[in-house]
């Protein structure tokens, strides 16, 4: 598995990160820095006009800028012991997720992701207490659904 090169994502995922960013910020980020403005309104109008601006425009950058990032640092790898992940802008990981483990394995698509022809994969696993062990967003579907069928059989062969 060492020398094996890391699978990107497709170049189109890096647009579905940016729409997923811009749809949060409008969405979340700027109802969130109306509230706050509104608040601030009270002690100072010049205050809450200049906190208004500058949390617009620091979300608009981690809308537009992190993306990117994500995407570039978004990499899998199929082994034959364990499929690992990498991920991660602030605080890098990677993820391995022993085939031993692995219940069962979900292809989910949005609308979006539809019209891109992409799909998330969540993997589940045996160890998980809350929920999924592992998450890929991002991989073209036909990826997606070959990457569930290798980790469903090789799970089903091993009789657990």
């Amino acid at each position: 598995m060492r020398g094996e090169p890391w699978n990107s994502l497709p170049p189109r995922a890096r647009f579905l990160f940016h729409l997923q960013a811009l749809t949060r910020w409008a969405f979340a980020w700027v109802p969130f820095t109306v509230m706050v403005g509104g608040g601030l309104l009270c002690w100072s109008t010049t205050g809450a006009g200049i906190a208004v601006a500058l949390l617009l425009f620091l979300g608009f950058l981690e809308a537009v800028w992190l993306p990117s990032f994500a995407f570039e640092r978004t990499a899998w790898l199929l082994g034959d012991d364990a499929l690992r992940i990498r991920s991660g802008v602030w605080v890098h990981a990677e993820v391995a997720i022993p085939r031993q483990r692995v219940q069962h394995v979900d292809v989910r698509q949005g609308p979006i992701e539809r019209w891109f022809g992409l799909a998330h994969l969540q993997i589940y696993t045996a160890a998980s207490g809350l929920g999924s062990d592992g998450s890929l967003p991002g991989l073209d579907l036909a990826v997606a659904e070959e990457l569930r069928r290798e980790l469903v059989s090789r799970t089903a062969d091993d009789g657990v």
